[in-house]
């Protein structure tokens, strides 16, 4: 008799292939396992799925129908299985080998957005993982409330600004954040607060690795914003995009600054510095434009990308003594394989 252990993956098997997705929901169903609502994939180029552009195909892509949906997953999935938790990928080099295990995207997914409290000082927004910070931003000064402006120039989602505490414009995520939404590998949901991490400039980190042994990931966060006006935050907002428009390379694909910027000074200037604007590695290019920025001049494959980053961070380090730090995440296999 099959056991959930002898069934393995085989709830989330996808519909194109022999066993139809309805039969193996009922075996799954019937071995004690729970019944997948959202939409696998296998074998899916992530390149699709990343602002580079770039990236190696994954084995397994699940698109959970919700919170629920993406729990159950989790819940079912052997306690050994890579998991690659995903939103807009904008902050994200997937190497050209790819990825063994399952890759979950959040993106228009956990989209859940609502005012969930409000007074005459200030209000609490709640953004699931998969909203978009500048949806995040827009929906905060629709309700005359101030201080999320700054998300509306981080290109990622909910979920990865409270990951990295993406930050710009001089604000940080973390700087707004009440509390946070947890899901972990076992699928359970439950409330984190700000004192459970350390806090640093792109840098997120629960207090003690003996906290959890579980692996987890943010599933949405609470904001607490100071009560504004909205016309001001529009406005602010607007100011914000052209800014970002006027400085960053947005017509290539790019992935967002690629170096933390070094104590008192910045990576951008370093970089210039250094004679490296417009510097090539097969498709990939320092941006003549914003020297942190790495572009796909349009046939860049992942390894250009990182050996361009290699690159710039060795020539920074002999020519001035600093060490960049990169922003960028970078995972996967560097063999490649085939479709």
């Amino acid at each position: 008799m099959n056991t959930a252990k002898d069934l393995g993956k085989m709830p989330c098997l996808p519909q194109n292939i022999g066993l139809n997705i309805s039969i193996a929901n009922q075996l799954a169903s019937e071995a004690g396992m729970q019944i997948m609502r959202g939409e696998m994939r296998t074998n899916e180029s992530m390149s699709k799925h990343t602002s580079w552009r770039v990236g190696g195909y994954a084995e397994r892509y699940y698109l959970p129908a919700d919170l629920k949906d993406f729990a159950n997953l989790l819940h079912d999935l052997p306690a050994d299985e890579p998991i690659y938790v995903i939103g807009l990928g904008s902050n994200l080099l997937i190497r050209d080998g790819g990825l063994q295990g399952t890759v979950v995207a959040l993106h228009a997914q956990l989209n859940e957005l609502q005012l969930v409290e409000q007074n005459q000082s200030d209000g609490v927004i709640f953004a699931s993982a998969g909203v978009s910070c500048t949806k995040v931003a827009r929906f905060a000064a629709k309700h005359h409330l101030a201080g999320a402006e700054f998300l509306a120039g981080i290109p990622g989602t909910a979920g990865g600004a409270l990951a990295m505490n993406a930050g710009c414009f001089g604000s940080e995520t973390w700087d707004i954040v009440e509390k946070v939404q947890i899901i972990n590998h076992s699928g359970q949901v439950f409330v984190r607060q700000p004192g459970d991490y350390m806090i640093g400039y792109r840098s997120v980190k629960l207090q003690s690795i003996s906290v959890t042994t579980v692996s987890e990931w943010f599933a949405g966060g609470y904001f607490r914003l100071a009560r504004g006006n909205q016309t001001e935050s529009r406005q602010k907002i607007k100011q914000l995009l052209a800014q970002r428009i006027n400085s960053q390379p947005l017509n290539q694909p790019n992935a967002g600054s690629v170096f933390r910027n070094p104590p008192g000074d910045y990576a951008a200037r370093l970089i210039e510095a250094c004679g490296l604007k417009g510097c090539c590695i097969g498709g990939a290019m320092v941006s003549p434009k914003h020297a942190n920025f790495i572009v796909n001049t349009g046939t860049a494959n992942a390894a250009d990308i990182e050996a361009l980053m290699i690159q710039v961070h060795d020539k920074v380090k002999t020519e001035t003594g600093i060490e960049l730090i990169q922003e960028v995440r970078i995972i996967g296999d560097t063999r490649g394989r085939s479709s």
